[in-house]
Parts: C-alpha cells; sequence; structure tokens
C-alpha cells in the first residue's frame, strides 16, 4: 500500500481492512479491471480508492500540478457523490489530489471553472458528466481509471445511454473496475461490453451479508401501522433511525405525524432540492435530528453516524431494495435493526420477500405501552448524569430544592419533566383484529357557537370540519351540527369541550383570518336565521291529448298577423294594378299562388306543367314554396306575374324556362373567357 494512504487510513482510526478492501489491493490485480460485489457497509469507497492508487501515482507519493482528469468515479444520487467525494478527499488527501465534482442541481458555471483550473479525480452522477462531455469541459483523454460505484442502482435508475456514452468518450487502454451490491445479468453484460478480461471478486457470504443487521417482521393491524412506528420509535429513543416508504406523498405524511409528536423529523425525497437535501443529511450528522424519513433515494450509499434502527413503513418492491434500504445501519462493524411493518394483507409478501433475499427475520409484535414504559425507566437509572459530581453551583440549588420540598416531591417532578418530553406510547390492537369503526362515544349535553362565515363567503361544512378540528383542538366527536347559514355558521359543540375550545383560539376566538367564533346562550333560531321553507310547488296539470307526456304545454300568444281561422276563397283575387306594400311585420303566405287565377288552397291547385330543373312554385330545385331566392338577388321582392307595371319576358316557345346554358359559352354561342379563382 502506498505509504501516504497508509497514513491518512491510520489517522482515520482503520486498523485492519475489511474483506473486500484486502481483496481488491491484491497485487496481483494491479492492473486488472474488476467487477466487485460486496454487502452494503462494507467499505467500498474506501476500497476503490486503494484500488486506482497505483493506477494513478505509479511509483511516485504524490501527483503532479492537476490537469485533465486521471481517475472519474460515477455514482448513482448527488448524496452518494458527494459522499465519494468526501471519502477520497481525506484518503487522498496527504498527495496533493485535486478533486472535483459534476453533480446534478449544483451550479454548472463553477464546475465548469474548476474543471478549467484541473483536477486528478472527477467524481460525479451520470447526467451531469454526459453533460459537460458534450459541452467540451470535460476531458476524458488522459483518463487512466473509471469507477462505476452502485452499478446496479444506476441501471435501474435509466442511466445505461449515459454510462455507455461516457464510457465510449474514455480511452480504451483504461482500468474500469465495477462496484455493485448485487450483480444481475445487466451488469454482466455492461461489464463484457467495456471491461476487458474483468476480476470477479465477491465478498457476499450466506452468513456475513446479515451479520450484523437484526432483522424483525412486525406484525401490526391494519390500522395501527403508523402505530407501530411511533412504538418502534420510542423504545428506540436514543438512537438515530431511517423510516423507508415508497412514495413521496407518504413520506411527506410520516415527517409531519412525526414531527406532531415531538420527534426531531428531517425528510429526505427526489421534490428537495440539491440544498434541501444536504441541510437534511448535515441535520442527523449533528444530531440536531434524530429520524429521517426518506423514499429510496436515501437507500444507495448514504452514511449516516450511529444510525442503529432501519424501518420499513412501506415493504420494498423487490430484494435489492431491501438490502440496500437495511445496509444504511449495521455498517463498518457496528450492529443494526431492520424493522419491516406487515399489515395483515401484506403477511404473504413480506414472507416471500424475506425468502428471496435469503433472510432469517424475527416475526415479532410492536412494543406495547408497558414495555416503553420499563425501557423509559430503565434509561432513565442508567444515565451517566447521575455518576457526575456536582459543581458548587449544582450542589447550592440541590441544597435550597431539599430545604424547599420532600425528595419524594424532588424525584416526581424530575420524572413528570422526563415524561414530558416524550410522546406517550400507542395502545395497539392484536395484529389480527378486523379493521372496525371506533365505537362514537355519548355526546351528551351541548352548546352552540356561532362562527363568522355562511354562504355568501362560499363556506362549507366539509372544510369548516378540520378547521374545528385543527383550530379548536377538537376531536370529530366533539363535534354535532353543522349548520350554514346566509352570513354566519352555528355549529354545535359538545358542552365538555367548549372550553377547551376557547381557549386554543387566538385572542378574539380568531381561528383563521377572517373567521371568528362567538358563544351562543341558547340554540339558535335556525328556521328564522336561514334560508326559510321552500314555497310549495303547485300541482301538476295532467297532460292534454295533443302534448308529450312529461312536458308542461306551452301556451302560445295570438298572433295579430294571422287570422284565427283560414278564410275560403272561391274567385282569383283581382289582378292589382300595383304591388301593394307589405305591412310591417306579416308574413307571406305560406303557398303563393304561381300565377293569376290559381286558388290558394293547396289542394284546390292545379299547378302547370313545369320545365325540367324548375320547382313546382317557380323556384330552383331544393327551394321551397315562397321562400326568397338566395344569392345576389337576396332581399327583393320576388316577380309577380300579375304585375302588368313590371317588365316581364315570357318565355320562349320549346325552350324550357330556366334551364342553364352550357359552361362556358356566351349568348352568343361565342367561348367565354376564362376566370382563374382568387
Amino acid at each position: 500500500m502506498i505509504p501516504p494512504l497508509s497514513e491518512a487510513l491510520a489517522e482515520r482510526g482503520f486498523d485492519t481492512l475489511t474483506p473486500v478492501q484486502e481483496a481488491v489491493i491484491a497485487p496481483e490485480l494491479a492492473a486488472a479491471d474488476l467487477l466487485v460485489s460486496a454487502q452494503t457497509g462494507s467499505g467500498k469507497t474506501v476500497g476503490f480508492g486503494l484500488a486506482i492508487a497505483p493506477t494513478l501515482l505509479g511509483e511516485a507519493l504524490a501527483f503532479g500540478p492537476a490537469a485533465t482528469p486521471l481517475a472519474l468515479v460515477i455514482a448513482p444520487t448527488r448524496e452518494l457523490a458527494l459522499q465519494v467525494r468526501h471519502e477520497l478527499g481525506w484518503l487522498y488527501a496527504r498527495t496533493g489530489a485535486v478533486m472535483a465534482s459534476c453533480i446534478g442541481g449544483m451550479d454548472i458555471r463553477q464546475e465548469r471553472r474548476a474543471l478549467e483550473r484541473g483536477a486528478h479525480v472527477v467524481v460525479g452522477t451520470p447526467g451531469r458528466l454526459r453533460d459537460h462531455v458534450e459541452r467540451g469541459s470535460l476531458d476524458l483523454s488522459a483518463l487512466r481509471a473509471a469507477v462505476l460505484d452502485e452499478a446496479d442502482e444506476m441501471l435501474d435508475l435509466g442511466f445505461r445511454e449515459d454510462l455507455e456514452f461516457i464510457l465510449g468518450a474514455a480511452p480504451e487502454e483504461r482500468r474500469t473496475l465495477l462496484f455493485s451490491a448485487t450483480v444481475p445479468p445487466a451488469i454482466v453484460k455492461l461489464a463484457q461490453s467495456y471491461q476487458r478480461d474483468a476480476q470477479r471478486i465477491s465478498t457476499l457470504t450466506g452468513t456475513d451479508q446479515h451479520a450484523d443487521i437484526a432483522y424483525q417482521a412486525v406484525r401490526v393491524s391494519a390500522r395501527d401501522s403508523e402505530h407501530a412506528i411511533f412504538n418502534l420509535l420510542r423504545f428506540h429513543h436514543d438512537q438515530s433511525a431511517i423510516v423507508f416508504a415508497n412514495t413521496r406523498a407518504q413520506v411527506n405524511h410520516l415527517t409531519a405525524r412525526l414531527t406532531n409528536r415531538g420527534f426531531a423529523t428531517v425528510s429526505l425525497s427526489g421534490e428537495l432540492s440539491q440544498s434541501e437535501r444536504s441541510h437534511a443529511l448535515q441535520a442527523m450528522r449533528d444530531g440536531r435530528a434524530r429520524i429521517c424519513v426518506a423514499t429510496d433515494v436515501a437507500a444507495r450509499g448514504i452514511d449516516l453516524p450511529n444510525l442503529n434502527l432501519v424501518i420499513h413503513a412501506d415493504l420494498p418492491t423487490n430484494t435489492e431494495s431491501l438490502l440496500h434500504r437495511s445496509g444504511r445501519t449495521g455498517r463498518a462493524g457496528r450492529k443494526g435493526i431492520s424493522a419491516l411493518i406487515v399489515p395483515p394483507k401484506a403477511t404473504k409478501r413480506a414472507e416471500r420477500l424475506l425468502k428471496w433475499a435469503k433472510i432469517t427475520a424475527e416475526w415479532t409484535l410492536a412494543p406495547s405501552p408497558e414495555e416503553i414504559q420499563r425501557q423509559d425507566e430503565e434509561r432513565l437509572l442508567s444515565d451517566p448524569a447521575w455518576d457526575e459530581a456536582l459543581t458548587g453551583e449544582q450542589a447550592a440549588f440541590a441544597a435550597k430544592l431539599l430545604a424547599r420540598h420532600g425528595p419524594e416531591a424532588i424525584a416526581g417532578a424530575y420524572l413528570r419533566l422526563y415524561q414530558s418530553r416524550h410522546a406517550a406510547p400507542e395502545e395497539l390492537l392484536p395484529p389480527d383484529a378486523k379493521a372496525a369503526a371506533p365505537a362514537r362515544r355519548e355526546f351528551g349535553p351541548s352548546r352552540w357557537v356561532a362562527l363568522s362565515v355562511g354562504q355568501a363567503d362560499r363556506a362549507e361544512a366539509r372544510w369548516l370540519l378540520p378547521l374545528l378540528c385543527r383550530a379548536g383542538n377538537l376531536d370529530k366527536a366533539d363535534i354535532g351540527a353543522i349548520r350554514v347559514q346566509q352570513s354566519e355558521t352555528f355549529v354545535e359543540l359538545a358542552e365538555r369541550s367548549v372550553d377547551g375550545f376557547f381557549a386554543a383560539l387566538d385572542e378574539g376566538g380568531v381561528l383563521e383570518e377572517g373567521i371568528a367564533a362567538r358563544a351562543l346562550d341558547a340554540p339558535p333560531d335556525l328556521q328564522a336565521k336561514g334560508r326559510g321553507p321552500k314555497p310549495a310547488k303547485a300541482p301538476r296539470r295532467a297532460p292534454r291529448f295533443d302534448e308529450a307526456p312529461g312536458k308542461p304545454r306551452k301556451e302560445a300568444a295570438p298572433r295579430k298577423d294571422k287570422p284565427a281561422a283560414r278564410p275560403e276563397v272561391s274567385a282569383p283575387p283581382p289582378e292589382p294594378s300595383a304591388p301593394a306594400p307589405k305591412p310591417e311585420g306579416k308574413k307571406k303566405p305560406k303557398h303563393k299562388p304561381a300565377r293569376p287565377g290559381e286558388t290558394w288552397a293547396k289542394k284546390d291547385r292545379d299547378p302547370a306543367p313545369r320545365a325540367p330543373g324548375k320547382h313546382a312554385s317557380g323556384g330552383k330545385p331544393g327551394q321551397k314554396p315562397g321562400q326568397k331566392p338566395k344569392g345576389k338577388g337576396k332581399g327583393k321582392p320576388a316577380a309577380n306575374a300579375g304585375d302588368t307595371s313590371k317588365r316581364f319576358t315570357p318565355p320562349k316557345p320549346g325552350k324550357p324556362q330556366g334551364k342553364p346554358r352550357k359552361p362556358g359559352v356566351q349568348k352568343d354561342g361565342h367561348a367565354m373567357p376564362r376566370r382563374t379563382k382568387r
């Protein structure tokens, strides 16, 4: 091993190397490509840092001036990439190595400037690394070693094309090291394509893989999944924990519930920005937060110090997720617990998951309130503060307490203060208990409260109910009737909860901005203040024989321009000398006479034979009788054959009236000039 690296390991307290670290630094593998599979938390980051050191340094003990990168490390997530850079930073600190990172979510301009200044080792995520290669800011021509950390996870996340592009841009004579917790067929295919005679190293064994992790399958009833999580966290209160959920919505829900119960909680999911995720991890490392609720984005490579408990609020989707989630604890020889929350419907799936992962888990129940109380007492009695010597100020104050209160009173007050800092445990149902609706307690005497919102403010009971529970510290069982009126709303509350309701409100009884509550001395007169009774509907009239059933008859108003009855016409009307002005609002008769002497009645009419292409009424085909002609003459009165004051050209004998000329021929027989459409 190169001396600067061995000195860094000794400074960090590494007395012995892990099996995977010893395997990758074997002298016969100093120049070979490696395909390494090892359990999570086995020290793979330090392992590949030691493995590539001879390739990068050769016989030298320190790096020269930084230029184009000599080593490239690719990680699937931002957090893992940052952690890898941190680990390699202290490992290569004595060699003068310059580190650079190319991570999605970071400022790409700063990354470009760092690459322009030069770097020996570049650590990044696949998408951002490919972006830098395409932009020309990352030159891989001098690359000597490429490391793919958590390669199986990168393939699962869809980074195959990015990895192939990056490896294709690197020199062929480089060393390629693939590190993965599992080796599925996709990893083997990737190794065959981009590695040369890779040596396979596996430190996974049936006994060592889970030796430091105690697996528990916690059986709970259908409605007690979250309560079981509370009790597990209370039982292991002095330890840090991570709770895994499958969706972002579940992460947000559990974070809110745990925070309300007094747990110092942070969340970690893909919807958070890089700064928010970094702050969450730093809070766990600093001890400001003790519980992290996360999706599987945090299951890969994240090393949280003193993480002793992993809780699977939702069962993992596959064995790889189970192993990587559980691998956040039991790292570097430390012991840890991995607990799966198993409701009745998920029992078979949990059994198959454990069987496929070759894990033997202890099927148990969540801690009961009595067990949690005993654990609290044991934790309190074994607190190292009892053995610490008192300072002068502490001794003087202790004497004052003893003079004013007896020892039993002081011990009781201390116990109450201790218990007040911890959430109360939950009562759990048996795992096989059916999820039944809770029995509603007796409502009892009630009082009415008026809210300053009503129908005019679009108030509805469905959003007033959660508002009352949230702002007034009420339970649904404490709320009775909710009557929304025009300008205010009346709410019936159980008499036992009225005082606590007003005590929880802000000054002036304000629930939220613009909504205030006031107590009523008597029940409200809902009939007087409400909408009032609806007017009675008139009885429906039976439909007449000529009406459609189910539809009311529409009374038609009498028309002034139409006679009530059609007059009988026995003689033709006299020939008008001039067209009479059309009365305003008068409607044309349905059938207009075609020539003098024709009767008005349709059945008595004997129309003259019409020419081909002409309608019986003298119009064009498709034109209804009495309809005005369309086109240029629209709006002009139709010509009357009986009007002698108008010029009228009778049709020529033998030539049917209205017969169109041949297309393209004028009246004189000559061809018409063609016109093009515009």
